[in-house]
């Protein structure tokens, strides 16, 4: 027998009072929630240390975080960029490129050459530049004279390059006059643009969810007080997680994506546990005229069960994204898996014991409709009553429209991002667009051949043979004995042909020969994300399929519960592939169509949604399992589940697809992408597959659905949601 004493259920008629024990008994999550209703000092003092000691550090985070690390650790592109920044003054994928144009004056009219001078003095007394390489016609000047570069050797990491360039390219751009324009480009310039665009985006889609997810928490509590708990874990579990990101700064750089991604889920994940807690809580004090620490005590034991085991699934999501050797994701992943393990924290004690405090006003300024004692809603349970009666009829039209959906996903192309995630008008992509007119489409990705000196000539003739090589230039002897080439392609960098490209090389070029640049280092994490995307989601799946299992004793409805979510994500990535890569709606939504998804999107947004899938899954699949063990009726068990978790489901959805679908609506591409992907996936998991397919099965599975093996039942440890 489990740790815990079975007691009535809450939503079911209310018992008198004396019916409950003054100490209900309750297992280890219970008693922790017990323990904070009445400590509600000690966790409040706890909590405000933590929040002040790593708070006081949120406000330096945005500043600390790094802007580069799209990358695969020890591939042979990072390995050409190390020994270019070693052997070669820096002059690697991430040394600075200033584009100086003038549509009327040359390389050889006085303004002109003043203006590459000034450039040069600007460069050159930067601590990040190493080494300031003058315009050269033949390789940096354009043969109209139109167009030139200079070039600055990287004195710092891909990471310290980008914020060089966030303080040097307001100071070059002023250098433009006299008709003549400057412009920072390259990888450390376009970096730098993205990210500040990226990160005005989110204010302004943080300014925009804010109030959106109040007043959805309003309708959807009712109270004032009840709808302002989820924000105050959110608020907590971000400002603790951005200072603890801004502290891992001080020992190895973390993407500036770590904080967005956080941002999100923090908001995301404090507003589903918050919901289903509070609405238990509510149903408790109210429904069943429990005293507040009591009602307490049983909520923790089986929302807040809950809510563990959902927190435990969404880091385990995350985790596998570890599988990837880049740093960018891994940091991202770290940024995300910290919000998530503050809110949880938070759930599990803070917000027990402001329950437990607060007691009946956590209805204080409610509105006039709201009913607290209702944890059983009447609607869904028709709803319920309905799936029940008629399965095939809901559910093979649902089933159909999911499949329809993510169809697409079979034509879905993926490519390393473009240009055009930078906005139009920003510095990096103009000069980039004047590089390309005047010297060719190729000309802004070269790569770069790093080689023994004695095999430069054949390298060269090798590369200058290749189809896709338009030109190469002259060898630049380096250090340890090493020469440099740099190979100008034919196509822009992001056509698929430059990746073939890049290839051939490697598979002619001498084995001592390294080809970098940075389209090779795209190209080079490109390849990872597609060989490590099914290791990723099969982790993930085997995983979420064990901890479901775990956490609901049922092989079969643990296995529908995991593949149900594989639905829901194929069709949000169908409808990904006609928005951005078709380009339907690209006018509505503001962007430029690539042609494709960027190639971290299946990666990483298939665990983001198989994490909130699984909250979804474990809110409404143990509230099923709570109805099962009272009754082990199946009827009663479906439909009691969608009768408890359905208000809370359609609740927290409606606020996700709210938060996520206002990062579609500003900003650069990612962000778009993010948005869409992750507010259709939310809706359709929702509404499609947790209210509707899920249920269908369960009434069609019946008693299998809950059918555990006897050797299971030795191995496993006994879960139990709920009380009798």
């Amino acid at each position: 027998m489990s740790a815990v004493t079975e007691i009535q259920p809450v939503g079911a008629p209310s018992p008198a009072t004396d019916d409950y024990p003054h100490a209900v008994n309750v297992g280890p999550i219970g008693r922790l929630g017990r323990w904070t209703a009445t400590h509600f000092r000690a966790v409040l003092v706890g909590w405000l240390v933590v929040a002040i000691g790593l708070g006081v550090f949120a406000p330096q985070v945005e500043t600390a975080l790094s802007g580069a690390g799209w990358e695969t650790s020890g591939s042979q592109s990072v390995q050409a960029r190390q020994l270019i920044n070693k052997d070669f003054h820096g002059l690697s994928s991430y040394a600075l490129m200033t584009v100086l144009y003038s549509p009327s004056q040359t390389v050889n009219d006085p303004a002109f050459k003043a203006t590459i001078s000034n450039v040069e003095r600007t460069l050159q007394a930067s601590s990040a530049v190493r080494s300031v390489v003058a315009p050269s016609p033949g390789v940096s000047i354009s043969r109209d004279g139109h167009t030139a570069i200079v070039q600055a050797g990287a004195a710092r990491s891909s990471n310290g390059m980008v914020k060089a360039a966030d303080s040097l390219k307001g100071k070059l751009a002023a250098l433009s006059g006299h008709g003549v324009q400057v412009h920072l480009t390259g990888a450390s310039g376009m970096w730098s643009d993205f990210n500040a665009a990226n990160r005005s985006a989110m204010m302004k889609s943080e300014v925009i969810s804010w109030p959106v997810t109040l007043g959805i928490l309003l309708l959807a509590f009712g109270s004032l007080v009840a709808a302002g708990l989820p924000l105050m874990l959110t608020m907590l579990g971000l400002a603790s997680a951005a200072g603890l990101l801004y502290l891992g700064t001080k020992v190895m750089p973390i993407s500036i994506w770590a904080m967005n991604f956080a941002l999100m889920f923090a908001l995301a994940l404090g507003i589903d546990y918050a919901l289903f807690i509070v609405y238990r809580f509510r149903g408790a004090l109210f429904g069943s005229n429990m005293d507040p620490v009591e009602a307490t005590a049983i909520t923790m034991d089986t929302a807040g069960k809950a809510v563990l085991f959902s927190g435990f699934t969404v880091l385990i999501s995350l985790t596998a994204v570890m599988l990837v050797p880049s740093p960018a994701f891994r940091s991202m992943s770290l940024g995300i898996m910290l919000a998530v393990i503050f809110v949880l924290a938070a759930t599990l004690t803070l917000l027990p014991a402001v329950l437990g405090r607060i007691g009946h006003k956590v209805d204080k300024l409610a509105l006039p409709w709201a009913h607290s004692g209702e944890h059983r809603s009447a609607r869904f349970a028709a709803w319920g009553e309905r799936l029940w009666r008629r399965p095939a009829l809901y559910g093979l039209p649902a089933l159909a429209l999911l499949l329809a959906l993510a169809f697409p996903v079979t034509q879905l192309r993926t490519s390393m991002p473009s240009i055009k995630v930078v906005p139009s008008g920003d510095s990096s992509r103009v000069g980039y667009d004047q590089v390309q007119a005047a010297m060719g489409p190729g000309a802004t990705g070269p790569l770069q051949i790093v080689t023994p000196a004695a095999k430069a000539g054949d390298v060269a003739r090798v590369a200058a043979a290749d189809p896709g090589i338009a030109q190469v230039g002259p060898a630049q002897p380096g250090g340890q004995g090493l020469a440099l080439l740099t190979a100008i392609p034919r196509q822009d960098p992001s056509n698929p042909a430059v990746g073939a490209t890049i290839a051939r090389l490697r598979g002619e070029l001498p084995a001592t020969a390294k080809v970098g640049g940075a389209v090779a280092e795209n190209y080079d994490l490109q390849k990872l994300l597609t060989a490590k995307t099914w290791l990723v989601m099969g982790v993930v799946i085997a995983l979420g399929f064990l901890l479901l299992l775990l956490a609901l004793q049922a092989p079969l409805i643990a296995a529908a519960g995991v593949l149900t979510s594989l639905l829901a994500t194929g069709a949000a990535f169908g409808v990904a592939k006609w928005v951005f890569q078709d380009g339907v709606l690209h006018s509505l939504l503001g962007f430029q169509p690539q042609g494709f998804l960027d190639a971290w999107g299946p990666v990483f947004f298939f665990a983001m949604i198989f994490a909130i899938s699984m909250d979804y899954t474990v809110f409404l699949l143990s509230s099923a399992k709570e109805h099962w063990d009272r009754s082990h009726d199946p009827r009663e068990a479906m439909v009691g589940g969608v009768a408890h978790s359905g208000r809370v489901i359609f609740a927290a959805a409606a606020v996700m697809v709210a938060v996520f679908f206002t990062f579609a609506l500003s900003g650069p591409l990612p962000p778009k992408e993010m948005g869409i992907i992750l507010g259709v996936a939310v809706l359709l998991d929702a509404m499609l597959v947790r209210l509707l397919l899920v249920p269908v099965l369960l009434r069609l599975m019946g008693r299998h659905a809950w059918y555990l093996p006897r050797w299971a039942r030795r191995v496993l440890p006994d879960v139990r949601f709920g009380h009798s």
